[in-house]
């Protein structure tokens, strides 16, 4: 060999293992994924993978990701650069990145590594595209010295937005990067929110909230980094990110899908679990003469619910099928082609844990609504009643909270339409047979575009107690409402107590201030329903906890409702961040605490428009 190229080759290589190396900031191992062995085809097939996936040829705005081998041999490979990295800087990160990772996790068939700019991860598994939250990291830096209050409020707002322009990204760049001006003071908040652009904006939005939900709540005060496996959010004091760098695209992102508003498409399918796809409204009209006659002629006898939308009887078909027909109030305001709309919407609303609706009828002036009767109506008929509440055992109650909230998980992110249901309450809740819960009334739900997450109202519609502030005093809603809604449900369900009927007129105290103070106070059991026998406390523990988060004053610090189905899984080993003070609290001692810390509490483990009723 030459010596020249010999002695070209050997600086090279003292030149690559004398390079500044990247910081690690933390990296998991994943050995319950099984390991491989040495000189095997999927060490082999690893080691092609990640000299490609660290190559510039295959990085693509900061982003990478590809698979080598097949079958049991098959890797999968995702690398990730913080956005203001040149390519030929996140070449190099991702390539130290890969050595580094393999070097630690030797013989690991699934590993991640979190670095000062970049981000690598492998696995047999099929990573592509999938919102993951864990495994995840955070590291907390000192705190900010400015008035904690103030602080949070701030990056709350910023971090907010920064989540939804992170979210709308395209297929190739997911991330946004911000400063806000703490009030009254000189401190500045740089901040960044990422996410791999494989991910769907739905995914990119929730993993990002359950980062900043985390944040600003269990690292309250101080600057942070927070790695999820899917996304990453950082705010600092000091401007961490080169502006002047940060890459975009070169040409415009693509205009988001149309709102799903208008006329609904047309169905001729069938699918695979044998239910209906719509075809068209009028597939799902029923004759008028055929419900006045299942239902006795709207009899008295025969009313089983009134609410604000109207009166809701029960009926027997001729097939002897049950039904539950709501009957609407002729001033709900709603014209005939949305009243049909609305009736196609809540047709493709399929799931478990919702009541199903089985069609309509418009005709002679009546707006009906027809559903599947429930033999046991609806969760207030039990919980609200002196006698019956005691048939609710805690088994009974947990098997009842997680089925709401894998209801709620389907209508804001598995369902192919998004939907805030804006009502949910013990009343709006039904029950089968064997207890399992189905929610129901989705007169007041708004069904959401593609890309938003919000709304506005000038008219408030719903039950108070289960508003939220925002929603209440500024007409703002959005999927936290809902969780809201949730958290109070959840605590009434646990107490056995109404929102609406509780209060202690020695304390002045309401249900959500008894929970608060009782969690405060170390002795959280004490507004669990005594009629009911506990037999897991840690398990009711933790759905105190869970609802004192759902119920926080400032939406941004609620959980997502995907982030409280994985809290309710008692073999989930996430523990729940610290709440902060419910809404509509009122002061009584002028302690401005507005964060459980650990010092402080031990308990660790719709389409319509209503006035309010």
């Amino acid at each position: 060999m030459n010596k020249t190229l010999l002695f070209l080759q050997i600086y090279v290589y003292l030149l690559c293992n004398t390079a500044a190396q990247p910081n690690l900031v933390s990296r998991v191992c994943q050995d319950t994924f099984g390991n491989y062995t040495s000189n095997s085809t999927f060490q082999t097939n690893l080691n092609t993978l990640l000299s490609k996936i660290t190559s510039p040829s295959n990085i693509n705005y900061g982003f990478s990701n590809m698979s080598v081998g097949k079958n049991f041999d098959i890797v999968n490979g995702i690398g990730l650069c913080r956005p203001d990295q040149q390519l030929d800087e996140c070449s190099q990160c991702l390539q130290q990145a890969a050595a580094a990772l393999v070097q630690q996790c030797p013989n690991q068939k699934d590993a991640i590594g979190w670095y000062e700019a970049c981000m690598i991860r492998y696995s047999d598994r099929y990573i592509f595209g999938k919102m993951e939250l864990g495994p995840w990291y955070h590291l907390e830096s000192k705190v900010f010295g400015v008035d904690q209050a103030k602080l949070n409020h701030t990056a709350a707002h910023l971090l907010a937005k920064l989540q939804t322009k992170a979210a709308s990204g395209n297929s190739q760049l997911k991330y946004a990067y911000g400063t806000a001006n703490v009030s009254i003071s000189t401190v500045t908040i740089y901040a960044l929110a990422q996410c791999t652009p494989d991910l769907t904006y739905f995914d990119c939005y929730n993993c990002i909230d359950n980062a900043i939900s985390f944040g600003l709540t269990s690292l309250y005060g101080h600057q942070a980094r927070l790695f999820f496996t899917s996304c990453n959010i950082r705010y600092e004091s000091f401007a961490f990110v080169d502006s002047a760098k940060l890459i975009s695209l070169k040409s415009p992102l693509p205009h988001p899908p149309p709102a799903l508003t208008g006329t609904p498409p047309s169905y001729t399918q069938t699918s695979k679990d044998g239910d209906e796809i719509i075809r068209n409204p009028e597939s799902l009209q029923m004759d008028f003469e055929t419900i006045r006659v299942a239902t006795e002629n709207f009899s008295q006898a025969n009313k089983i619910g009134k609410g604000g939308f109207g009166t809701v009887f029960k009926g027997r078909l001729v097939n002897g099928q049950e039904i539950a027909v709501k009957r609407l109030s002729k001033i709900s305001g709603q014209g005939e082609e949305q009243f049909k709309n609305e009736a196609v919407l809540v047709a493709k609303l399929r799931h478990r844990n919702l009541v199903k609706f089985l069609g309509f009828c418009l005709e002679r002036e009546e707006r009906l609504l027809i559903y599947e009767l429930l033999p046991n109506k609806s969760l207030d008929c039990f919980l609200f009643d002196p006698t019956k509440r005691s048939l609710l055992d805690w088994q009974t109650r947990y098997k009842i909270i997680r089925g709401i909230a894998r209801g709620l998980l389907y209508l804001h992110e598995d369902s192919r339409l998004l939907v805030v249901h804006r009502d949910l309450k013990a009343g709006n809740v039904l029950l089968d047979e064997e207890m399992n819960p189905k929610i129901s009334d989705f007169g007041m739900a708004r069904l959401f575009g593609v890309e938003q997450t919000r709304g506005n109202t000038k008219r408030i519609c719903g039950t108070y107690g289960y508003m939220p502030p925002e929603y209440v005093q500024q007409g703002q809603f959005s999927i936290k409402s809902d969780v809201y809604s949730f958290g109070v449900l959840l605590l009434e369900i646990i107490s056995g107590l109404c929102i609406n009927s509780f209060f202690n007129p020695e304390t002045g105290e309401s249900l959500l201030s008894f929970a608060w103070r009782n969690w405060l106070e170390d002795t959280a059991l004490n507004i669990a329903d005594p009629s009911m026998s506990i037999v897991d406390k840690t398990e009711v523990l933790r759905c105190i906890h869970i609802g004192l988060l759902c119920v926080q004053e400032n939406f941004t610090y609620r959980p997502s409702i995907s982030t409280v189905t994985l809290l309710l899984d008692s073999q989930y080993t996430i523990s729940p961040p610290m709440p902060s003070r419910p809404a509509f609290l009122l002061d009584n001692n002028n302690d401005d605490t507005e964060i459980a810390s650990t010092d402080e509490s031990k308990n660790e483990v719709t389409l319509s428009e209503l006035d309010p009723r």
